[in-house]
């Protein structure tokens, strides 16, 4: 009998050390997964991925800078996170205050990076579960400007840039991309990189410069008035008319004879400056034919010349509508 106890008690025995053991596991694998420092961290990943950005600004427990919002939800959000591939949770590093790192490493456009997450122990639960929460910080900022222009877009959303520049809060890791795609005027797309609260991002300098269309319409509009300068011209008899074009002559031309056109078109090139847009001087050339007399022997004569022209205007920009106002001194 007393060797029957025996074996039951030691199977009871066995049976409890091993439920220990299993418990103590249990709760390993609890403190190393769910309750683990990576655990917030992942977290915070996921909402950044969804563009929950409420979510991701509490887990964080950042404030945010003045500056525009526009990147901290939605769409901006989920671009600047769907850019990183290849993510990797580190294990935690041990810091002081019972604080622990854990690293992130994850690749964007190829290069591999790494950003770096500081985390505090705030409790335990149920006796055995550890609790973390990051530590509190401030959302890092991207500034961006924009060369003659009062909005862009940033991350696929139209952002207001007043004066041509604005400062944006953002979360990070991320990548964050600026663009100007607009009718008339437009600037190549620039990214920049957030690693880090710590770490000043690369300013996203968008160069303006106008499109192919603007310069189509403006030359449209200058050859419009060119031609019908030159349709006036005939129209008046005149040598000299109110045009860039004009040809001096002390002989006399025989009215009705008078013919102008042009013959070579200004090249467009619109550039910035002063924070206006500003059409560079347009040189052309026009013909005039007529039939004049000579001062001096009284003999009719042909005239056939080519003459040179430049004159300046002045470009007016209001959303898809151009006006063109030639600026000329005589």
């Amino acid at each position: 009998m007393s060797q029957a106890l025996v074996r039951i008690a030691a199977g009871w025995l066995l049976g409890l050390m091993l439920a220990v053991a299993a418990a103590i596991l249990g709760i390993n694998v609890v403190n190393n997964t769910v309750a683990s420092p990576q655990q917030p961290v992942r977290e915070y990943l996921d909402a950044l991925h969804d563009g929950d950005g409420g979510r991701a600004l509490g887990l964080l427990r950042a404030t945010v800078p003045p500056s525009n919002a526009a990147m901290l939800d939605g769409t901006a959000l989920q671009t600047a996170a769907s850019r990183l591939a290849n993510v990797t949770i580190g294990s935690p590093e041990e810091r002081a205050e019972n604080q622990v790192m854990v690293p992130v490493q994850y690749t964007i456009d190829g290069s591999r990076l790494r950003s770096e997450f500081l985390l505090e122990k705030t409790g335990t639960e149920w006796l055995f579960f550890s609790t973390w929460a990051f530590v509190p910080s401030q959302l890092p900022t991207v500034n961006a400007t924009v060369v003659n222009a009062s909005e862009a877009t940033l991350n696929g959303v139209p952002v207001n840039m007043p004066g041509g520049r604005n400062t944006f809060a953002v979360f990070y890791p991320g990548e964050y991309e600026a663009s100007l795609n607009g009718q008339y005027f437009a600037a190549p797309a620039t990214r920049a990189t957030v690693t880090s609260r710590d770490v000043p991002a690369a300013p996203l300098n968008l160069l303006t410069a106008a499109t192919d269309e603007l310069r189509k319409d403006v030359g449209a509009k200058v050859n419009e008035f060119l031609d019908a300068c030159a349709a006036e011209a005939v129209k008046q008899q005149k040598l000299q008319p109110d045009c860039p074009f004009y040809f001096a002559s002390t002989n006399n031309v025989d009215d009705g004879t008078i013919k102008w056109r042009i013959t070579k078109y200004p090249e467009i090139s619109i550039e910035p400056f002063d924070g206006r847009w500003v059409v560079a001087p347009l040189d052309g050339k026009a013909h005039v034919e007529a039939v004049q007399q000579s001062s001096f022997t009284g003999a009719w004569f042909p005239l056939d010349e080519e003459v040179d022209f430049s004159f300046t205007t002045r470009l007016d920009v209001a959303g898809d509508t151009i006006k063109v106002t030639p600026l000329l001194t005589y």
